[in-house]
């Protein structure tokens, strides 16, 4: 019995790391697992619930990284109004999601969640994100009190094809949100907030359809990965905010071809 705890404790350490890493990079964190997955993994429906406690962690790093730039009830009343209508502009941006969301979600879930899906998903983003980065471009909205609120939804329409799993919800709403004019920083930072309310509904909606009884030793496992998942999000947090302002995205795009293609190749050779 130790030794199964011992065991589920290295995966739930593992795989908090992997969500804690990949979870703002535009890499996908729902590909990384899905594939992680197929190697370590718990029983599925606690499987389930454990991918979505990690991601809890996650955006909750966010928000502790993000406190002062998020919260409106400070002694600065400009800076208080600037901060509602920054909520303003990332709730009209997460409806698109919560929409199709609730359409396609057990769709999506029963024929989409696979490693096939995920390599041709990473593989097609990895020449997107190139392709942009190549083409010379100017920014045209500098600042988070640029973007406009037609901007902010449409940026969140283009985050519905993170609904695929390999697309990446970061990777489509940066990319989404230079391509309508976003600085690098300002479609980044934006990307970060339009995760919260986004991340949390998914998360939301997946805890109130697990039904079964959790056991001391899950919650405990739980416990670990969340903890695990926010201590490694907030550090990759810092770090991608700071990467970001000196460097371009290419070499996401070049990882995600070359693991699409690693993982096209195993699952040939090996499956």
């Amino acid at each position: 019995m130790d030794f199964i705890i011992f065991s589920d404790v290295i995966k739930a350490t593992l795989l908090g790391i992997v969500e804690g890493i990949t979870e703002f990079l535009p890499i996908s964190s729902t590909g990384h697992l899905i594939i992680v997955n197929q190697f370590i993994s718990f029983e599925k429906d606690f499987t389930v619930l454990f991918d979505v406690v990690i991601q809890l962690g996650a955006i909750l790093a966010v928000l502790f990284y993000f406190r002062k730039k998020l919260w409106p009830f400070t002694d600065d009343k400009e800076k208080n109004s600037e901060t509602r209508i920054l909520w303003y502009k990332t709730i009209i941006g997460v409806f698109p999601a919560l929409f199709f969301g609730f359409i396609f979600a057990h769709f999506i879930q029963e024929k989409l969640f696979n490693p096939w899906v995920v390599a041709a998903t990473l593989f097609i983003g990895g020449i997107i994100i190139l392709a942009i980065e190549k083409k010379e471009r100017k920014a045209t909205i500098l600042s988070l009190s640029q973007m406009s609120f037609k901007t902010a939804f449409f940026i969140g329409m283009i985050q519905c094809l993170s609904m695929i799993p390999g697309t990446s919800r970061s990777a489509a709403t940066i990319i989404g949100a230079m391509f309508l004019g976003a600085s690098r920083t300002v479609a980044t930072e934006f990307s970060f907030f339009l995760a919260i309310p986004t991340m949390f509904a998914a998360s939301a909606y997946s805890l109130l359809k697990y039904k079964a009884v959790l056991t001391a030793e899950q919650i405990f496992i739980l416990v670990v990965g969340f903890f695990v998942s926010f201590a490694v999000a907030l550090l990759v947090t810092k770090f991608f905010i700071h990467y970001i302002q000196k460097n371009n995205f290419k070499v996401f795009g070049y990882y995600r071809i070359i693991l699409s293609l690693l993982i096209i190749s195993y699952f040939l050779v090996f499956i």
